[in-house]
């Protein structure tokens, strides 16, 4: 039979997919490898999707979102992310996972490099590979507090280099750039050229430290935003996100999206209007569930001894395990599910920078959690 295109062969498989699909064979595992909140979608968003197709509006929309649906992210972007758009540079997609695709498809070339962040979420290095394109890490490590350095990126830089992805809050890291920060990067980005994806799905959940939106600080058109619904209002299963772009991409993107997706089903974005329009409270309640977590977690790792990186953002915790996976995180992961029943998520899956980490959701049920917790090795 034919071959398949040779660089797909590159693609690395997902090391947290490896632990979950190893959980759902087993009996009585406490999951917390994945990013599944544990609190229930809001009723007026389920009875939203619902009434859409009981009054059968079920019929293709436009490439872009329905228009409804725009204006609500237009006002939304404006009011809580201080980005100012018009309805041709916001884009509905199939979570951020087709966003993040998306905005990669449109900026890099085959031998393209992409500049991701090490420890980063996994998709970042798998997308760079479907296209044949470079992942280049920056490493992102405890000495310096988990923040980017910009002289090791411009000692990354090339003339191939395309692009820069920066994720805060991060995803596995829960760490938070501040505006100086992200400034800087942007700086960096201007001086060498370089187009900036902002992954920003875990924006509503941060601990002490503001979230600042990339595009909001970016004069010069080089950002493109990505954005979810899915950890925010627990849609993960519904599958809207979106990406927001430069100006003056409309007929482009029209094209990509008829070519990849078309659109994405109408009573999902019926879904998303009625979370971004709707009452609140549901987002301030699972932020304090998280936040308590949080606390319950940390006191229990404090007491004991096992290290860890206090998040200010997404809602995960970095924990390290160097003491117990004799530098190799990810069969320890395995044998952790298989003999002693707990899911997570291994650090290397993220990158080499996550060698002997491992990450633990924390929108999971606290006894849950803690009784995960209390099987590491102390």
């Amino acid at each position: 039979m034919p071959s398949l295109a040779p660089h797909i062969a590159s693609v690395p498989a997902s090391g947290i997919r490896r632990i979950f699909e190893i959980a759902t064979e087993l009996d009585d595992v406490i999951s917390l490898a994945v990013g599944e909140p544990d609190v229930a979608v809001a009723p007026h968003i389920a009875a939203a999707a619902t009434a859409a197709w009981h009054r059968d509006d079920t019929d293709y929309g436009p490439n872009g979102g329905i228009a409804p649906l725009r204006r609500v992210i237009v006002d939304k972007l404006a009011s809580r992310n201080n980005i100012t758009v018009d309805l041709e540079q916001v884009w509905v997609t199939v979570g951020a996972t087709q966003g993040l695709h998306l905005a990669m498809q449109l900026l890099l070339a085959a031998g393209d490099e992409v500049l991701i962040p090490d420890p980063g979420y996994t998709i970042f290095t798998m997308n760079a590979r479907m296209l044949d394109a470079t992942p280049v890490p920056y490493s992102l490590t405890p000495d310096r507090d988990f923040m980017p350095s910009l002289d090791e990126l411009e000692r990354l830089v090339t003339e191939r280099t395309r692009v820069l992805i920066v994720n805060s809050p991060s995803n596995p890291l829960g760490t938070v750039f501040p505006e100086p920060v992200l400034r800087e990067l942007l700086a960096f980005a201007s001086r060498h050229d370089l187009w900036v994806i902002s992954d920003e799905v875990y924006e509503y959940f941060t601990w002490g430290e503001p979230h600042v939106s990339v595009a909001a600080l970016d004069a010069e058109d080089r950002v493109f935003s990505v954005f979810s619904l899915s950890k925010t209002y627990a849609m993960t299963g519904i599958r809207v996100g979106y990406l927001v772009t430069p100006k003056g991409l409309a007929a482009t993107m029209r094209t990509m999206q008829e070519a990849s997706i078309s659109c994405v089903n109408t009573p999902a974005q019926h879904a998303a209007i009625a979370a971004l329009t709707g009452e609140q409270h549901h987002i301030d309640d699972a932020r304090a569930h998280y936040a308590e977590n949080l606390r319950a977690a940390t006191a229990l790792l404090d007491e004991r001894g096992i290290r860890y990186l206090d998040p200010h953002g997404a809602f995960y915790l970095w924990i390290d395990m160097r003491h117990a996976t004799d530098g190799d995180v990810a069969a320890w992961a395995e044998r952790f599910v298989l003999v002693d029943r707990v899911a997570v998520a291994p650090g290397s899956a993220f990158g080499r920078s996550g060698e002997g980490w491992i990450r633990v959701c924390l929108a999971s049920n606290e006894n849950d959690l803690l009784e995960g917790i209390r099987r590491l090795p102390a």
